[in-house]
């Protein structure tokens, strides 16, 4: 009989991606004892450790490393032949995965979550958010099953795609910034000589988007808009902004729109998806989100 399970390389995968018995055990909802004792259980089998101990935080050996390499292939083909056989079985997947855009919270989707679960499918849903190119490259690399992302999808195909709404933005900065105290039209060059707050790209594999920066610009890359606005906001730099997300800021005077020679066009928002992977959970996300996408989705 095999001493290694998928249930067992789950739980190896959980503590490797948490760092520690605890993590692992609110992701998997079990006690931390529980989780404690099926490792030492499952290294006595093996007659190796897969983990070295520092206190309350452990790191993989070698061998737990060749395990996580091998076993997460393992871990996925088991969820797709599950997928398939739910499929086959119901028409419901086993796995919904939707990723947005960080510029849309994740709450702002709880109404449609909530609409889903009393449908009590059985369909398990996986939420992430990625900034620019790196919603697209979520379901073209096959890591989201539909996606609601900002701009345009890449080059290639093999998804469908709708637009399903826009969002206008605005330059900002603080009022004591040198460029408010030009009060005109900026210009390119007066935009150089300033350092931009910019969100990064979360493409690990497709070209970068740059959007609203020009080309050598100083710059400052966060990791969200939230981020963004709060650097603006302390005075670090400059940059373009959804309108809507900096309304408080604009009226109690944190931050001052000001205009310029070039503005931003209004950022469209598109609901995408691969149609050959269509259960009866992903058709009604995707009929569910083209209905009452953009604006409601959004809190602006």
């Amino acid at each position: 009989m095999l001493k290694l399970t998928l249930e067992a390389i789950e739980l190896v995968d959980a503590i490797a991606r948490h760092g520690s018995f605890a993590g692992a055990s609110e992701r998997l909802h079990k006690v931390p004892s529980t989780i404690s004792y099926a490792i030492a259980k499952l290294e006595e089998q093996l007659g190796f450790a897969l983990f070295t101990r520092n206190g309350p935080r452990v790191a993989l050996t070698p061998a737990g490393q060749e395990l996580i390499r091998e076993g997460r292939w393992l871990l996925s083909s088991a969820r797709q032949l599950e997928s398939r056989m739910r499929q086959i079985a119901t028409g419901f997947e086993s796995e919904v995965r939707l990723v947005h855009d960080s510029l849309i919270p994740t709450e702002a989707f709880n109404p449609d979550i909530c609409a889903f679960e009393d449908l009590d499918c059985g369909t398990r849903l996986r939420i992430a958010s990625e900034a620019l190119t790196g919603t697209w490259e979520a379901l073209r690399e096959g890591r989201a099953d539909i996606i609601v992302a900002a701009g345009e999808g890449p080059a290639g195909g093999g998804y469908k795609a709708i637009a399903v709404g826009s969002l206008a933005f605005a330059f900002c900065t603080t009022a004591t910034h040198p460029l408010a105290q030009l009060r005109r039209p900026l210009t390119r060059a007066d935009l150089l000589e300033h350092t931009a707050i910019v969100v990064g790209d979360g493409a690990r594999q497709l070209t970068d988007r740059t959007v609203g920066l020009l080309s050598g610009q100083r710059r400052i890359t966060v990791p969200t808009m939230q981020a963004k606005i709060a650097a603006q906001a302390a005075g670090l730099g400059h940059g373009f902004v959804p309108r809507a997300c900096v309304r408080v800021e604009l009226e109690t005077g944190v931050l001052v729109e000001l205009q310029v020679e070039e503005p931003r066009p209004d950022e469209t928002f598109w609901l995408a998806w691969r149609p050959e992977h269509m259960g009866e959970a992903l058709k009604w996300w995707r009929q569910r989100l083209d209905r009452a996408l953009l604006p409601g989705i959004l809190p602006y």
